[in-house]
């Protein structure tokens, strides 16, 4: 038997292991299977290499709890260690024997997953004692025990194993006793071990017989050791990808359609994006792509690997060369990271793209459910806007799609104004709106439906990118005003008759204060009166309900606009009436006020 110190350069290093190195206690499970996964295809590797000349045998990873003895074991039959290793890998912290493995076999070892030497240190963030036998492939060489009670001390001994691999026993202290509990355990192995490439065993498949849940034969294997995203696409059929898909969400419906990564050049990024059917709460869509390191699962937070707006996306990314942390939870800033971020959107784009081009009818059927990603994609990254203006479509009342190209070529003869500018007429709600809609029809003026969450800000967007234009939605003012041409009609009422029927009108409104009465000069067979809602306030007060800096419209009460047509035969009917009934009033008072304005002149002199 041995004893002696490991090699630290502090006696404080456990206690900051065990509060600062990992951001979630849990991950010690994650770590030691980690570990295990890379012994085992260690062992396959030098089997290829023809440096070892045993049996591969069952390379199940077994992971059993005992409740009594407050323990967890991580069972391997990987390729071991001989007590000379256990020196130089566990005592020696932060050496890790993959970073010497990778040297010698660098040209056969693939995925390896450690890199830092501290993960099989995670265990002590849980335990009093932490326990390892191993026996190495090494040619006589004998089973070694490791012992260590969460300080810099440790014995070495003879143990007790007769096969080749490698048993890591945690002894749980008294504030992680949830890791006892078999939900606990299935729980957490689901979350980062659901992908790994060795099949991974907890327990046995339980059958219901006499009224209860009894073991079978069977091993419980957690995971699935080939997930799509590892596979080539030619091996995939549409079925595999929606089945796949279902594997990650359960309970989701089926996605739209999806992105098939593989990238070797300039970096490793392998990965599955699916296009949700996105509903109106963006929110909801956020943090559903989970990020893999090696199959490892990392995060599901990966606003930093992938622009924002693609966060709505769902899926995997697989990625060795996405720098973490120490704990491998966390990303870094890096350029590695940008460059990933800029090849994920590029390749978005090109995706949506070539369904475009290859199918439009399915494409079309399609935009109403993707339109959201779109244009959050278009409004948030100057990148995206170039490569999807291209196909980004606008729709109109009618439910007919157009390409911005093909859209400006129908409306731009009809619908440019006399200053030269092309107006783009919207509706946010074609039933409420079904009147304005039908008096720009009748000119022969085309509508867009622009009813989504972000059309204010796109609408803003585009009137940016768009020359020479402007977006007004359908009901902001008389159609006229809307499209203003050349030609202009006489107003049959006098600036008198006005000023003496607009008290009457406001008399007939219910809050009449929100509303301020406009004469305009229409033909005589358009509406006798509109109201209206100025396209400035309300774009605001759109905007302001959004969020962001516009919030202060928000508080400013709705104001609308009564416009009367004076030329309209029922306007010049009241007036005639008012006239009748009050006009020799009106003129008696004008005969009073004569004096007070003839005053007024003079003080003006």
């Amino acid at each position: 038997m041995q004893s002696g110190k490991i090699g630290v350069t502090t006696e404080n290093i456990f206690p900051i292991i065990k509060k600062f190195l990992y951001s979630d206690h849990e991950i010690f499970l994650r770590e030691l299977i980690s570990n295990a996964i890379d012994a085992t295809r260690k062992l396959k590797t030098v089997i290829s290499a023809g440096d070892y000349k045993g049996e591969l045998g069952d390379q199940t990873i077994r992971v059993s709890i005992d409740a009594k003895k407050k323990t967890i074991t991580v069972s391997d039959r990987g390729i071991g260690m001989t007590a000379e290793e256990i020196k130089k890998y566990i005592n020696q912290i932060a050496f890790s024997s993959a970073e010497d493995f990778l040297e010698k076999y660098k040209d056969q070892a693939d995925g390896m997953i450690g890199h830092f030497g501290l993960g099989f240190y995670s265990s002590f963030m849980v335990s009093d004692k932490v326990e390892i036998i191993s026996r190495s492939y090494r040619k006589g060489a004998k089973t070694v025990k490791w012992t260590c009670s969460g300080s810099p001390e440790y014995t070495l001994e003879e143990g007790e194993r007769d096969d080749v691999g490698t048993d890591v026993i945690v002894y749980f202290d008294k504030d992680s006793k949830e890791f006892l509990e078999e939900s606990r355990i299935t729980e957490l192995l689901k979350k980062y071990c659901k992908f790994l490439p060795v099949e991974i065993a907890f327990g046995k498949v339980k059958e219901w017989k006499d009224g209860k849940h009894v073991d079978t034969d069977k091993d419980n294997i957690i995971n699935n050791t080939k997930p799509a995203w590892t596979r080539k696409p030619s091996e995939l059929k549409d079925e595999d990808y929606t089945n796949f898909y279902h594997e990650l969400y359960p309970v989701a419906d089926d996605p739209l359609f999806n992105i098939h990564l593989n990238v070797d050049y300039p970096f490793n990024l392998t990965g599955i994006l699916y296009f949700p059917r996105i509903k109106n709460n963006i929110e909801i869509q956020k943090n559903k792509i989970q990020l893999y390191c090696n199959q490892v699962f990392v995060t599901d937070s990966v606003e930093g690997i992938v622009p924002d707006f693609l966060t709505l996306l769902h899926g995997v990314l697989d990625s060795p060369d996405i720098p973490l942390n120490i704990s491998r939870s966390f990303l870094q800033s890096d350029s590695n990271v940008k460059k990933i971020s800029s090849h994920i959107m590029k390749k978005v784009a090109d995706r949506l793209s070539e369904i475009f081009k290859k199918d439009r009818k399915e494409f079309e059927k399609k935009w109403d459910d993707i339109r959201l990603f779109i244009e959050y994609g278009m409004i948030t990254e100057e990148k995206f806007y170039e490569k999807a203006s291209k196909f980004a479509l606008l729709k109109n009342t009618d439910g007919k799609y157009f390409t911005f190209e093909e859209y400006e070529k129908i409306i731009k003869e009809n619908q440019t104004d006399k200053n030269k500018t092309v107006i783009y007429l919207y509706s946010t709600h074609k039933e409420e709106q079904f009147s304005f809609i039908e008096i720009a029809r009748a000119k022969g003026y085309d509508v867009l439906l622009m009813e989504g969450q972000l059309d204010t800000h796109f609408i803003n967007q585009l009137e940016q990118k768009f020359k020479d234009s402007r977006f007004v939605r359908v009901d902001s003012d008389v159609i006229d005003k809307l499209i203003q041409k050349e030609e202009t009609t006489e107003s049959k009422l006098t600036g008198e008759q006005k000023d003496h029927l607009t008290p009457v009108i406001k008399s007939q409104i219910h809050n009449s204060d929100k509303f301020m009465v406009i004469f305009e000069s229409l033909k005589e067979n358009d509406n006798p009166m509109i109201i209206t809602q100025s396209e400035f306030m309300r774009r605001m007060k759109d905007m302001s309900a959004l969020g962001g800096e516009m919030g202060f419209y928000r508080d400013i009460p709705d104001n609308y606009n009564l416009v009367v047509n004076a030329n309209h035969p029922l306007i010049e009917k009241v007036v005639n009436e008012m006239e009748k009934k009050v006009g020799e009033k009106v003129e008696k008072i004008k005969e009073k006020m004569k004096p007070l304005e003839a005053g007024k002149e003079r003080r003006r002199d």
